[in-house]
């Protein structure tokens, strides 16, 4: 199979996150809104806990990027379909805490839809 669109739309996956990970890590307050979950109080403790957020998106995004270029398409897709849990994670908090549902759907759902089939792809189970 053919890797360079599944791996394409990984770079782009990873890409997004990072930057993601750094809008939380500049600007916590202005993040949380779209996340699916209610905005927490505006104290140093609280943006320090978002921070975390972006730290985690930052790095996620780096190992994908870093195996991309240091290994195979396999070894990507393998990681992909791990860190496609985080995403389902992200849904399902999102989901058990009264969150939106429009956001848990839409943006962690999504993307742990799109994780799953393109790590499966480079697989090569589909």
């Amino acid at each position: 199979m053919h890797t360079a669109l599944p791996l394409s739309i990984a770079a782009l996956l990873a890409s997004g996150i990072i930057l993601i990970g750094s809008l939380y890590i500049a600007s916590p307050e202005k993040m949380t809104g779209n996340f699916g979950l209610k905005l927490p109080s505006p104290d140093t403790d609280t943006r320090a806990w978002l921070r975390l957020k972006g730290i985690r998106d930052i790095v996620s995004g780096l190992v994908v990027l870093i195996l991309m270029l240091t290994t195979n398409p396999r070894t990507v897709g393998i990681a992909l379909l791990v860190e496609s849990l985080t995403a389902f994670g992200d849904m399902s908090n999102v989901l058990g805490s009264g969150g939106s549902r429009q956001a848990a759907f839409s943006i962690h759902g999504v993307t742990f839809a799109v994780m799953i089939v393109v790590g499966l792809l480079l697989i090569n189970v589909l």
